[in-house]
């Protein structure tokens, strides 16, 4: 098949590409760098010609309460308008376990605005909604930070490798469309500021962390329901450890 990745030069496009190809399938990185832009409308109708599915990953160059709006509704109407001209016949898009949850951030409404776009289109669809990347536990641990102190919840988290979401996305995208949504976590469940307590000392930074339940995560006071999974979601293969023994990095995002 013909598969488009939207966002498909960034940290899970450009893992998605590789496993798409490894598959056998026509793997299209499409991103402003290629000559393809959602929010303009550049590029997409050559981009999804032939296409059979779309898988969106692209995130906001921007947190910015009005701009990841505008962003993700510009882009969520443009790729679906694009999509329906080029009959593509599935539409998958990565979100965030706990959305509906964190509505007290500008960056979950607008993830929730591109879900009710998505549902509302006419184009058969799955929304795979994943937990935090074990990569933006450096983002996360900074912006808690104050000097040597480090703030965050102590409310339950089950991140995610990237490499799992990733599997978790090229399988969504070569199965049959939910018409729902699939949820993805990683296998372990422990306290924010636990975990990155582990990965301060596992990376030697010497800051300490103070677990504060009133300590928000990207404007949002958390509990042990605001960012964990549900029953049964499916669960990656890569725990922290792993992780931080072969895929260590430090990303950006919520």
């Amino acid at each position: 098949m013909k598969i488009v990745v939207i966002g498909g030069t960034g940290l899970i496009g450009t893992k998605l590409v590789q496993q798409l190809r490894q598959r056998g399938h026509e793997a299209v990185a499409a991103s402003p760098a290629s000559g393809v832009n959602a929010v303009t409308g550049e590029g997409l109708a050559s981009a999804l010609a032939g296409a059979q599915v779309v898988v969106d990953v692209a995130n906001s160059p921007s947190f910015a309460d009005q701009a990841v709006l505008d962003f993700f509704q510009t882009s969520g109407r443009n790729l679906l308008a694009a999509e329906a001209v080029a009959d593509v016949q599935h539409h998958v898009a990565l979100s965030v376990v706990g959305t509906e949850r964190l509505q007290a951030s500008g960056y979950f409404r607008a993830k929730l605005a591109q879900e009710a776009l998505i549902k509302a289109a006419q184009i058969p669809y799955t929304i795979v909604r994943a937990t935090q990347f074990f990569e933006f536990l450096g983002s996360i641990a900074q912006s808690g930070a104050d000097g040597q102190t480090v703030r965050l919840s102590p409310a339950m988290v089950q991140p995610i490798a990237s490499d799992d979401v990733a599997a978790a996305m090229a399988d969504a995208a070569l199965a049959a469309p939910l018409n729902g949504t699939l949820e993805i976590a990683g296998p372990e469940r422990v306290g924010l500021a636990t975990l990155v307590q582990r990965y301060l000392a596992a990376t030697n930074d010497p800051r300490t962390v103070v677990a504060d339940a009133q300590a928000p995560y990207f404007g949002v006071l958390l509990n042990d329901q605001s960012l964990t999974p549900g029953d049964k979601p499916r669960l990656g293969a890569i725990g922290f450890e792993a992780w931080m023994a072969h895929h260590g990095q430090i990303s950006t995002g919520p």
